[in-house]
């Protein structure tokens, strides 16, 4: 329930809706239009790589190295976002935040990003559309990214005077997501008529649940 509602204070309860599909209260790091269905891949990780593994330490002996290291950073941050250009992939969901190198070459190739989704939106999503986070150093940056999944839309969504991003997948089982917007005039309105949905769904759910006899 805390994934598929939002409150928003200060509009009139007659403002409150169900929305089809999710909507995260966080607003796009990098926004590019698309139309149709969208390719969408899940991401745990920064996407500009490393020069050395964790507690690995790097040597570099002179500001030619040093030069040297960034440019294969910055090749390798372009490589992987063509790559995902390349592979249709429209939408990028991060679970962290991405540097300004990575949003700017996302931008460059057509790639909508959105950023610090928390472990909860992370699992929803996997758990929707059947996919498992992408791993993109994990192989080579040419062959197909399967663990992809789509999206029916994705656009921004103003709730008051706050951006959100509100999308919705292709669901690869019988749950279809909609999100809840709750309106009122202050928090504490919203935050009660929450805990009252929230506790006549949990109340549904027990009536309705199958008992093996």
């Amino acid at each position: 329930f805390v994934e598929l509602h939002a409150a928003v204070s200060g509009l009139p309860l007659a403002s409150s809706r169900v929305l089809p599909g999710l909507v995260l209260r966080r607003d796009f790091a990098a926004y590019c239009p698309a139309v149709g269905d969208l390719r969408v891949v899940l991401v745990t990780e920064p996407l500009r790589p490393h020069l050395a593994a964790p507690g690995v330490e790097l040597v570099v002996d002179s500001e030619g190295q040093y030069q040297a290291s960034l440019g294969w950073i910055s090749r390798r941050t372009e490589a992987l976002m063509e790559h995902l250009q390349s592979n249709n992939v429209k939408l990028l969901l991060s679970s962290v935040k991405q540097e300004e190198a990575v949003i700017y070459c996302a931008k460059l190739h057509g790639v909508s990003v959105v950023e610090c989704l928390s472990p909860e939106e992370i699992a929803l999503v996997c758990e929707i559309t059947g996919v498992s986070p992408y791993t993109p150093f994990g192989g080579n940056l040419h062959g197909e990214i399967t663990d992809t999944a789509v999206a029916r839309f994705c656009q921004p969504l103003l709730l008051g005077s706050e951006r959100c991003v509100h999308l919705g997948f292709t669901s690869v089982c019988a749950f279809q997501p909609h999100c809840l917007i709750l309106c009122g005039p202050g928090d504490g309105v919203n935050e009660q008529r929450a805990a009252a949905l929230q506790g006549a769904f949990t109340m549904l759910q027990q009536l309705f649940e199958r008992v093996d006899l």
